[in-house]
């Protein structure tokens, strides 16, 4: 039965930071070391949309997602409202939000300023992307190759080679690699140990990294994965009254793994980079919501606030005040937790690569 229940939910990662720089400090820095934009890959974490173009039920544009975005306007972002890179953005001094490469309504003038490629349910694994029929990481890497195809033809070959190379490229997935596919999923796990998937996952991550360093990538902020029995959904499957201790401890040890490969490439291929670390910063918002300003950390602000996540958030009643919640449904944070998220990826952003 639980398996039944967990097929249906399947889960989306969620990266959370902690609290630092002012914003309107970091524009300054940002214009000053010319950021020309804002490129983003990976899942439901920062996925604007680009799921609304796909056959696939991993979707949000429809309330009550979308309650407190601008005009109450649903738009595939799984949250109450903008995401932690729409606040980047915003900090940049670009636009209010990042628009998914897929918009329909995207303009060519539009591009220079930055898009989002990713998906709601990839993962490092393209595998974890076919399970729910969403993008994969090496899909998200052909619609950026489209993506400088097209600004070159609006913006010309040198200012579009500026742009890629001086954005601020933002990885964010890892959660659905375990959640989804390898404690779901049966393939995986007869051909790796937990180990082994962990070292294939860095061996993909390594390749696409290298691969966005070959299309222009030279500052790359990666969101390690949060602490997986902390989301209020796994909390309530697993009649766990505090997180899961033992999938907190498969987070913490991937985190760990994932730093020494970024070192390791930023070494390699002459990298700018920095690891926001969200398994510290969540389990704290959660055990301690008040601290950061919140009433309720345990439970999302949607329905019950223990199940209820994509499909299973239609026609469902909210909150009043989701500002009071650190999770939106019963997988992903709040907009307010989002814009916390935003100052930490940008504190990283300043201390790492200035």
């Amino acid at each position: 039965m639980e398996y039944l229940v967990v097929k249906i939910m399947i889960l989306a990662t969620i990266p959370l930071y902690s609290l630092a720089a002012e914003i309107p400090l970091v524009r300054q820095v940002a214009s000053k070391y010319n950021v020309s934009c804002i490129l983003v890959f990976g899942d439901s974490s920062v996925d604007s949309g680009n799921n609304n173009a796909l056959h696939t039920t991993m979707k949000s544009n429809f309330l009550p997602y979308g309650k407190d975005f601008f005009d109450s306007r649903p738009t595939g972002r799984f949250s109450n409202g903008r995401l932690a890179t729409d606040f980047v953005a915003e900090a940049v001094g670009y636009r209010k939000v990042i628009p998914p490469f897929l918009d329909p309504n995207l303009k060519a003038e539009d591009l220079e300023y930055g898009v989002s490629f990713a998906s709601a349910a990839t993962g490092f694994d393209d595998y974890t992307a076919e399970v729910s029929n969403v993008l994969s990481v090496s899909k998200q890497l052909e619609y950026f190759a489209h993506y400088k195809i097209h600004l070159r033809r609006e913006v010309g070959e040198e200012r579009a080679e500026f742009i890629t190379r001086n954005a601020l490229y933002i990885i964010s997935m890892g959660t659905n690699d375990f959640l989804q596919n390898y404690f779901l999923e049966p393939t995986r796990p007869k051909q790796f140990s937990l180990e082994e998937f962990e070292n294939f996952l860095l061996s993909r991550f390594a390749k696409d990294v290298k691969e966005m360093h070959r299309l222009g990538a030279r500052r790359l902020i990666i969101v390690g994965v949060l602490p997986l029995g902390c989301i209020p959904l796994i909390k309530t499957l697993r009649s766990a009254e505090g997180c899961d201790k033992s999938l907190n401890s498969v987070a913490h040890a991937f985190n760990a793994k994932l730093l020494q490969q970024l070192n390791i490439l930023k070494t390699k291929l002459g990298l700018r980079t920095a690891l926001v670390d969200v398994y510290d910063m969540i389990q704290r918002a959660v055990t301690n919501p008040k601290k950061y300003g919140f009433v309720e950390g345990s439970k999302g602000c949607v329905g019950t606030g223990t199940i209820e996540y994509g499909d299973s958030c239609k026609g469902v009643n909210s909150c009043s005040d989701a500002d009071k919640y650190v999770f939106w449904d019963a997988v992903h944070p709040t907009q307010k937790m989002y814009k916390l998220i935003a100052e930490e990826a940008i504190a990283s952003f300043v201390t790492n690569f200035f």
